[in-house]
């Protein structure tokens, strides 16, 4: 923080940089998926969000190409409900995991 011309003090807005991953990178991550290792785990490994990865796997599996080509995904309707079941449950694990880690953090306050 810093000072300004009235002797207040003024806060930064720093700017979110968006990161771009070649396609190299994204394949390199899938490979290690397939390799046997669960999204979760490379994700947190390369430091990248677990959704982008999954993102990363639905495309390259047939639903929108390329990883990162910009193509829409397409498919049927059945494939979308299966893939959107896929995300829910995903979501609804990590929501269950926040909410445990918010249970223990809060316990440990006391």
């Amino acid at each position: 923080m810093s000072l300004s011309k009235g002797g207040h003090m003024s806060k930064r807005k720093t700017a979110r940089v968006r990161r771009t991953f070649t396609p190299q990178f994204k394949k390199d991550a899938l490979g290690l998926v397939n390799g046997g290792r669960s999204v979760t785990e490379v994700a947190r490994d390369l430091g990248i969000a677990r959704s982008l990865l999954q993102r990363w796997k639905e495309q390259m599996e047939g639903r929108g190409g390329e990883p990162g080509s910009g193509k829409p995904t397409t498919g049927t309707d059945a494939e979308d409900v299966r893939a959107l079941r896929q995300k829910l449950r995903d979501v609804t694990e990590e929501r269950d995991i926040l909410k445990k880690a918010l249970a223990y953090f809060a316990d440990d306050q006391k």
